[in-house]
């Protein structure tokens, strides 16, 4: 698949958006255009109805100290659907035992927290879903109630099957 990479990346405005899925590029720009300058925007910047059309596909994890520690505070109907369970106020390491046994992927969070920047990815699915999803294109978005301390990770998955085709 092309842009398919395996690792993930900071999103800065260098990055290069090419391969992005559109939902990704919205859901990206959206957090640009709710944040204040020189902080990091909140939760309470952001309306889901901004991005209604995207929201299945949006998950949220609430960063809790001391760790961090990952909490699903919300997982929207796509990601429920494609973990065939609801996830929310489960803790991130006990519903997916690779962020526990692969520190590449717990690295890719502890990044998003400690830089309070974006990070994209496009590769194989890390985590269990559905055994036809091989694929995720996603964002992490850091936000911070203070405008500084990330407290959330709001993450925005678009799943694909074996074949390339994506998961709708």
């Amino acid at each position: 698949m092309e842009g398919l990479t395996d690792g993930w990346v900071f999103v800065d405005a260098s990055t290069d958006r090419t391969h992005w899925h559109p939902d990704i590029s919205r859901f990206h720009d959206y957090w640009r255009e709710i944040t204040p300058p020189g902080q990091l925007p909140g939760r309470q910047h952001f309306d889901p109805l901004d991005i209604a059309r995207i929201m299945p596909r949006v998950w949220m994890l609430d960063v809790v100290q001391p760790g961090p520690r990952f909490r699903y505070r919300l997982a929207g109907t796509m990601e429920v659907e494609t973990l065939g369970m609801d996830p929310t106020g489960r803790w991130l390491d006990e519903v997916h035992d690779a962020f526990r046994t692969r520190p590449d992927i717990a690295s890719r969070y502890m990044a998003a927290v400690e830089t309070g920047r974006a990070t994209y990815r496009f590769g194989r699915v890390a985590f269990v879903h559905d055994r036809e999803h091989r694929f995720v294109q996603n964002m992490i978005l850091p936000f911070a109630a203070d405008g500084v301390t990330v407290d959330l990770l709001m993450i925005l998955s678009i799943m694909y099957h074996s074949d390339g085709v994506e998961v709708k």
